[in-house]
């Protein structure tokens, strides 16, 4: 049972171990993708090919490779989304996961390759 009120939400997610938090860092697929592995959707890995869907006019419908993945804050580093420091150098600018869209699965872990595939065959 997980409770209704957004401060223990918040506290569940901040307290939980890494494990379960790197879980929670997982953002919704494609529809090409949902329809084809049966499923709405999965965790961010580095390389898998996302497209922002919130943000603001910098960042909204940006697509890029995944170069880096925060789970201590559910976050994920983008190639090409930059933001300007202080100085005015550039820097990445990491983007919430739930933010995010799935368009091209990275699969060259043969675990989730097969964790996809069985749950496109049902037996999961």
């Amino acid at each position: 049972m997980v409770s209704k009120q957004a401060r223990k939400q918040r506290k569940r997610q901040h307290n939980a171990p890494e494990h379960i938090r790197r879980k929670m860092v997982a953002s919704h697929l494609s529809e090409d993708l949902s329809k084809q592995y049966k499923r709405r959707s999965a965790m961010v890995v580095t390389g898998d090919t996302v497209k922002v869907l919130r943000g603001d006019e910098k960042v909204r419908n940006a697509e890029g490779k995944v170069t880096k993945v925060d789970t201590k804050n559910g976050k994920v580093v983008i190639e090409g989304i930059t933001i300007a420091s202080a100085d005015g150098t550039l820097k990445e600018r990491p983007v919430h996961s739930s933010n995010l869209v799935i368009t091209k699965l990275n699969l060259t872990d043969p675990w989730r390759k097969e964790r996809l595939e069985a749950v496109k065959e049902g037996s999961a």
